[in-house]
């Protein structure tokens, strides 16, 4: 995963992004950063702002406010080089269906300028990238739904873009279909290309992407590495203590300690799992000196982590709350 320094030129930046649409806020202050070879998950409910954001990025439409730039070059001043870079996959897309895959890519590789005997190589790699090499002279009509995906994504790739923008590209999918585009979207990465991803299906967000942003009712409610909003960040942080033996009488030993100011034991668990919830001002080195100076076997102390769905309510109902 790309780490921010102060040479990294972001392969997404949105700064104060703004819009309205005949009287409605869609996008309020906007910003977060995306790094380049990362996968960013952009998650959020319906109207939240998502599919805006997308356009923006993508040029197909200019904010009321903000700037937005794609490797450095800005959407409003440099359109041509942003289009030069990235692939935009539509939650909707309209295939020419009486076409086969071949002839499909070969339309889109012409558009795009490529010469004859270059759309001929470029359109056998990306077919070969995404497993539909043997469909090249089938028509997109007779394609499942999983077939037709891997050819818009093929579509996306013909010129060779530095950023993928993806917008609900797993959305009615069957499961294979879905884990079989994401070890694409794997693949991608590994290639060195950055892709900003859209999707409601949060359970694959967090074993694809390495970093997220949670957008609710047009404001960013978080932007960061997904470890970060995995981490159990509430007011109370909880963690797990797992003991080498039984220790009679130690819970209430625990309860004492400072800064704890709930100590349990989990259901159908004998005697050495215990889960602690600290004040918010104590910190996991203060406390696993006190566990030390009980003189207590310790096997395992760690942070209880969220789940993406628990960690997507608690911010999007906070959002709402306020």
């Amino acid at each position: 995963m790309s780490e921010l320094t102060k040479d990294t030129i972001p392969a997404i930046s949105v700064s104060q992004l703004s819009h309205s649409f005949k009287g409605h806020q869609a996008l309020n202050q906007v910003t977060f950063c995306v790094l380049p070879g990362t996968i960013h998950g952009f998650v959020g409910p319906n109207g939240a702002g998502k599919t805006t954001t997308l356009k923006v990025i993508c040029t197909l439409l200019k904010p009321n406010w903000g700037e937005v730039s794609v490797f450095g070059h800005s959407v409003r001043g440099d359109t041509a080089a942003v289009r030069r870079m990235i692939g935009y996959m539509p939650d909707h897309f309209s295939m020419y269906r009486q076409m086969t895959v071949y002839e499909y890519l070969d339309f889109f590789a012409a558009a795009y300028g490529l010469g004859v005997t270059q759309r001929d190589q470029v359109i056998t790699d990306v077919l070969t990238l995404t497993d539909m090499d043997v469909r090249r002279n089938d028509l997109i009509n007779g394609l499942s739904r999983g077939m037709q995906q891997r050819v818009s994504l093929a579509r996306v790739l013909v010129h060779d873009p530095n950023l993928l923008l993806l917008d609900e590209p797993a959305s009615g999918l069957d499961p294979r279909a879905r884990i079989e585009l994401m070890e694409i979207l794997r693949e991608l990465r590994r290639m060195g290309k950055t892709i900003f991803i859209s999707s409601h299906i949060l359970s694959e967000l967090a074993e694809l992407c390495d970093s997220v942003t949670i957008i609710d009712r047009g404001q960013v409610r978080f932007s960061g590495p997904i470890d970060h909003l995995l981490d159990n960040s509430q007011d109370h942080p909880t963690y797990n203590l797992k003991l080498a033996d039984v220790i009679p009488d130690v819970l209430p030993k625990l309860k004492a300690l400072p800064g704890v100011e709930e100590a349990t034991e989990p259901e159908f668990v004998t005697g050495r799992d215990f889960i602690l919830q600290l004040s918010p001002s104590t910190t996991a080195n203060e406390i696993l000196r006190s566990l030390l100076s009980l003189e207590i076997p310790i096997v395992a102390f760690s942070q209880q982590r969220r789940q993406l769905n628990q960690a997507f309510m608690d911010l999007t109902t906070r959002g709402v709350r306020s």
